[in-house]
């Protein structure tokens, strides 16, 4: 019974942990691709509207060179051909630039080298613009569009070859991803504890049913047993103060050896309840296997006798083997019985042990 409480417990605990670390594993997955999306789509967005027509750079600061002046015909320098006299340039839509959360900067190119460097919203003091807009360039021949890890990478950009880049900061992507990673981490440590506690509350409850069950069953043995334990006696004391012909003396010696092993095995079955804590290792003692099978062959003569079957013994002597005896002894009698209860009248049954035979100690029957 604590073998099945204990696999039961393990089983619930395993199924639980499981589908909390899915679920887990899940939140964090939706998380992070969201919030690659997210980046994708405002690299997108401020690269829709920053083009040559819309005042690409106009009026934004430009990090570690002195701010612009506000004079846009002095600090404005166009990405493209300046638009014709006549035609109104439109106007920057700052308003919906400022609806991405992020931190962002647009980087000029020209001739393979950066021009200009625009920021939008707070830079960081610690993200090196210039220095990431250098490695875009070393590592890029044209187009892309690419979003780092969010967990460990720096930035990610789009680049438009030998014309502009588009860097965003994964600064705070990273921090809000890395804050939900440990937050799952503590929670999953923390649920795991609760998990515990269920299982055992849910094991209890599945497992009652069967340790009633099995404490009736052990109340059951016990009585049986001792009422068993009244006519075994007589049968016994009767086998002991009988008297024989010597051509009747084996049946005599059968009756007192099969009265002596149900005595065993009553006590045995009174012991039963041990069986809770596994194989009982210090019982196996070193026995003589040949003398078990001859003497349990010697026993089932007779039975043999009436149903007209004959046992032949091809028996090694003094076959050593550590076991029970007892286990033993009623493997070899369950074996017997089988195979002369199910034989045709006048077959033989045939026991065999050598020394080739110890992993299979019943070579045929």
């Amino acid at each position: 019974m604590k073998e099945l409480r204990r696999k039961t417990n393990l089983t619930i605990i395993f199924i639980l942990s499981i589908i909390l670390v899915v679920v887990l594993v899940l939140l964090n997955v939706r998380s992070y691709t969201r919030e690659q999306e997210d980046i994708r789509r405002s690299l997108n967005m401020l690269d829709n509207r920053m083009g040559p027509r819309n005042g690409f750079g106009r009026g934004m600061d430009v990090p570690g060179e002195p701010p612009k002046t506000g004079n846009p015909e002095k600090d404005f320098v166009p990405d493209g051909p300046i638009p014709p006299e006549g035609i109104p340039e439109e106007p920057q839509d700052m308003g919906n630039l400022m609806i991405l959360d992020h931190e962002l900067y647009v980087v000029e190119v020209q001739d393979g080298a950066v021009s200009n460097i625009y920021s939008l919203g707070n830079a960081s003091e610690d993200f090196d613009i210039r220095k990431a807009a250098e490695e875009i360039l070393t590592k890029e021949s044209k187009d892309a569009l690419y979003a780092e890890n969010l967990y460990f990478g720096g930035y990610s950009y789009q680049y438009h070859y030998d014309r502009s880049i588009v860097i965003l900061n994964n600064a705070e992507s990273s921090k809000k991803l890395r804050e939900l990673m440990l937050e799952s981490l503590l929670l999953l440590i923390v649920a795991e504890g609760v998990i515990v506690l269920l299982a055992r509350l849910i094991t209890r409850w599945i497992t009652k049913p069967a340790e009633e069950a099995f404490a009736r069953q052990k109340e059951f043995i016990a009585d049986a047993s001792h009422e068993l334990k009244t006519p075994l006696a007589v049968i016994m004391a009767s086998a002991d103060e009988m008297q024989a012909p010597e051509t009747q003396q084996k049946y005599l010696e059968n009756i007192r050896y099969e009265a002596d092993r149900m005595s065993r095995l009553i006590a045995g079955l009174l012991n039963l309840s041990k069986l809770e804590n596994g194989e009982d290792i210090a019982s196996y003692k070193e026995e003589d296997l040949s003398r078990i099978l001859e003497k349990t062959c010697l026993a089932y003569e007779g039975v043999a006798f009436e149903q007209g079957v004959l046992i032949d013994t091809d028996i090694e002597e003094e076959m050593l083997l550590k076991c029970n005896k007892d286990e033993m002894e009623q493997m070899a009698a369950t074996l017997l019985d089988n195979a002369v209860r199910h034989s045709h009248k006048d077959n033989t049954v045939r026991m065999k042990l050598n020394i080739t035979a110890k992993r299979d100690l019943f070579r045929s029957m």
